[in-house]
């Protein structure tokens, strides 16, 4: 009998420190969350930058560019318009980076394609979402985001033209006259 009682009250002093623990576990969580995501950017951004390599810099960028398109819709949402425009810039600057990084220790994109592909991936949902965020910008902002949209849209095209270059034809064959006898 008193190993029964022992238990009863044993489990239900934790019972309400459990749900004092798991209350302030979520109020901290809330606010460390909430810090956390400022420094996000900051700190993929610092590990971009501290990436040689260019396939692994790539998909570092892959990484950033959610959280950098994370931070834009919020910005977007506060009517920070100008920290939009200066997201997208360091975005357009970052693939900028990556493909140049990526066509000197990579040159050939046959037979290396892997991180040309990634990259024109990642470009593409670029492009749409700067496309996306220029239908809600109001007129004043929109030139620089147009520029960015360009410089990622001509990054595309490079990476397109070096993924698939264009074949010369076989030559063709022309049939030899035949000797006329007199």
């Amino acid at each position: 009998m008193y190993w029964k009682n022992r238990r009863r009250r044993k489990s239900s002093r934790s019972w309400t420190g459990t749900g004092r623990l798991a209350g302030s576990l979520a109020m901290w969580l809330t606010i460390c969350g909430a810090l956390h995501g400022q420094d996000r950017v900051k700190e993929f951004q610092e590990h971009f930058d501290r990436e040689t390599h260019a396939g692994a810099k790539v998909k570092a960028l892959q990484k950033l560019g959610e959280v950098q398109f994370e931070a834009a819709t919020k910005a977007g949402a506060a009517s920070d318009y100008v920290t939009v425009g200066l997201i997208f810039e360091k975005y357009r600057d970052n693939v900028k980076s990556a493909f140049k990084l990526l066509k000197k220790q990579e040159p050939d994109a046959d037979r290396h394609s892997g991180g040309y592909r990634y990259l024109e991936l990642q470009v593409r949902r670029g492009i749409r979402e700067v496309e996306e965020t220029l239908l809600t910008v109001p007129e004043e902002v929109r030139p620089p985001l147009r520029i960015v949209r360009q410089d990622l849209i001509d990054m595309d095209d490079a990476l397109i033209r070096l993924l698939f270059p264009l074949r010369p034809k076989a030559p063709e064959k022309t049939p030899v006259p035949a000797e006329v006898k007199p």
